[in-house]
């Protein structure tokens, strides 16, 4: 991914927010950035919960800036899914071990 080995490992996630705005918008695509949708219970809105990125209004992108992707992660990405009924979503992990 041209962000990541553009700007390499360290950074807050806000950063690579930020370029990977500039690289959507550059390659023409429609998105919205820190989109707020609302979480529902039993027919009420009990909250919101803003996602990185929704792309071409189907694809969500959630941006980890860790060490370690983990379970919890995936499974958090996966039920933002499942909540607003989108069918594809990226987890991008901005950072690479040193070994």
């Amino acid at each position: 991914m041209k962000v990541h080995s553009t700007l390499g490992n360290g950074f807050q996630e806000v950063i690579y927010q930020r370029a990977l705005e500039i690289e959507l918008a550059e390659n023409g695509l429609r998105f919205i950035r820190e989109m707020e949708m609302p979480i529902f219970y039993k027919g009420e809105q009990i909250g919101s919960r803003r996602v990185d990125f929704f792309i071409e209004g189907e694809i969500m992108v959630e941006l980890k800036a860790i060490i370690t992707l983990e379970n919890v992660h995936l499974a958090q990405a996966i039920n933002y899914l499942e909540a607003y009924n989108v069918k594809t979503g990226l987890l991008i992990k901005f950072w690479q071990s040193k070994s």
